[in-house]
């Protein structure tokens, strides 16, 4: 319980970090940088705190190398560009009161990714023995990062690329599925149920990724950035919607 109460307060800490910094170079694009940094720094210290036994180290590992990855690629994505439309739009709307309701809206993310906490405490403070189930967590978590990092790579070779301006990315594993950053995403949640597996409560870890698939699928992550897409993209991009799943990928052939 130490350990949540700490995490928590580090996570409000850095986001509260976050809102400072992008006030200080007028780019809000870098909070979610700071979020998923936290969010890592978060897990490790609950993990090793809260967890017991050698299976504290593997979770702190899993949630430390997952917020690593994903942190560095968004600050590389992030640094000298303009703001994400996302927050340029926000502060369209929430002007003059901008500054006020970006600092409320940080905190709530803080507390979204307290309740991502839970599955990485339940799994690290699993009493079993190590047995083959913490092997298939470590299994679905480096397919997960490893899979996300592909995803990104492919999406930025794609739009690196001069010739294909004004175009969709449809290769790779974006060929079968439209936003395979985001399955990977979720996948990576799916880890920590694994590990906790038996464990007393061990169904609150379950949480991470029912919560997740939620946000991405049906709040934060699909619904706008596929409603941007159609309005840069139009037809190109609504019969890519008519070809390839939204989210879960063709394993096998096209659809």
């Amino acid at each position: 319980m130490i350990g949540f109460v700490g995490a928590v307060v580090l996570l409000s800490l850095v986001m509260a970090a976050a809102w400072v910094w992008q006030r200080r170079v007028r780019n809000a694009g870098w909070v979610d940088t700071f979020w998923s940094y936290g969010l890592g720094a978060a897990g490790m210290l609950l993990a090793l705190v809260d967890g017991v036994g050698p299976r504290r180290f593997i979770v702190a590992a899993l949630i430390g190398a997952w917020g690593l990855r994903l942190g560095t690629y968004l600050l590389i994505r992030t640094r000298g560009r303009a703001e994400d439309s996302r927050y340029a739009q926000f502060r369209v709307e929430w002007a003059p009161r901008f500054e006020i309701k970006l600092f409320a809206f940080l905190q709530i993310q803080a507390l979204a990714a307290a309740i991502l906490l839970i599955p990485v405490g339940r799994a690290a403070a699993a009493g079993r023995p190590l047995d083959w189930l913490d092997g298939l967590a470590v299994l679905v978590a480096v397919v997960a990062v490893l899979g996300e990092a592909v995803a990104d790579r492919q999406l930025h070779a794609f739009r690196a690329d001069p010739l294909n301006h004004g175009l969709v990315c449809q290769t790779g594993l974006w060929g079968r599925s439209r936003h395979p950053n985001y399955f990977f995403e979720w996948l990576h949640w799916l880890a920590y149920p694994v590990a906790a597996f038996g464990a007393p409560w061990w169904g609150l870890a379950l949480i991470g990724p029912v919560v997740m698939y939620w946000l991405l699928v049906h709040v934060s992550g699909i619904p706008p950035l596929e409603r941007q897409m159609l309005a840069r993209r139009g037809a190109l991009y609504a019969d890519y919607q008519r070809r390839v799943p939204a989210f879960f990928p063709w394993l096998f052939g096209d659809r």
